[in-house]
């Protein structure tokens, strides 16, 4: 066994050790809780730009990228474009390192890879802060709502010339509206990739603390989580690439985290 491969083993044991301690469990679920009561999570940016996510989770977002490779990120959910610039800048990093890999001149704009957001209200000065970064010729930007069957032909219209895709819901997180982001944009994602469902937690909140917003516990992502997987073995589910489409939660992020905005949220297409 080389050092690599004992020292993986090595923290897949820690990971696994940590998911069995129901205490330091308890504590990262209270400490997510009290968290939120402060806005912890609006705290931070990315290269620039406010990113409106917990620090812990933009850890999985670096792995995941550069795990699976994408060439196509897309997101429903904007904001200041944090999450834009983040995956933009991992794409980037991709193009550098293939270009070293392969012993050539990096041209940053030759390269397809990119992110695609969608939002329903790109607020103008958030349009030109994202529009002004210098990863911007990596970001598409698509005004509308996420669900929208124009929206969604767009998208896929888009995705059509990629190969590797990878999913990041995080707009309106009622069950309803999540439920219809998943089977507009889970066809799209590519064998072995992930869609990734954020502020799943909601359902784990005591319920007044949602109280000023249209979702809430047994009405958000996780709900909606659930339900898509509930009947996907009798659904018959087919992706874009002709195959099954099948999904299964890892585990493994949320573990390694603890403190994180997306329990049950980390989906794997299989």
């Amino acid at each position: 066994m080389s050092q690599e491969t004992e020292f993986a083993a090595y923290v897949q044991n820690n990971i696994a050790s940590a998911a069995n301690d129901p205490g330091f469990v308890g504590l990262s679920q209270v400490w997510v809780r009290e968290s939120i009561r402060y806005k912890y999570a609006y705290n931070f940016s990315w290269l620039g730009r406010p990113i409106i996510q917990v620090p812990q989770d933009t850890y999985a977002y670096q792995e995941l990228i550069w795990n699976y490779r994408p060439d196509l990120i897309i997101e429903t959910g904007i904001a200041h474009g944090g999450s834009l610039v983040m995956s933009a800048s991992m794409l980037a990093m991709l193009d550098y390192c293939d270009a070293v890999e392969a012993g050539t001149v990096l041209d940053p704009k030759a390269s397809r890879r990119k992110v695609v957001g969608i939002d329903i209200d790109i607020r103008p000065h958030n349009r030109a802060g994202i529009e002004a970064h210098p990863l911007q010729h990596k970001i598409q930007m698509i005004e509308g709502s996420a669900i929208d069957k124009a929206i969604v032909d767009e998208v896929h219209s888009i995705a059509k010339d990629y190969d590797r895709v990878m999913v990041f819901l995080d707009s309106n997180h009622t069950h309803d509206h999540v439920l219809a982001e998943f089977h507009a944009y889970a066809p799209l994602v590519s064998q072995g990739s992930y869609c990734v469902v954020w502020d799943s937690g909601v359902e784990d909140l005591p319920a007044d603390m949602c109280a000023d917003r249209p979702w809430g516990k047994g009405d958000n992502p996780k709900t909606a989580v659930h339900a898509y997987l509930a009947d996907q073995d009798t659904a018959s589910r087919t992706g874009v690439d002709g195959k099954p489409l099948k999904f299964e939660i890892d585990k493994m992020f949320e573990a390694k985290l603890m403190i994180s905005a997306a329990s049950d949220g980390f989906l794997k297409r299989v």
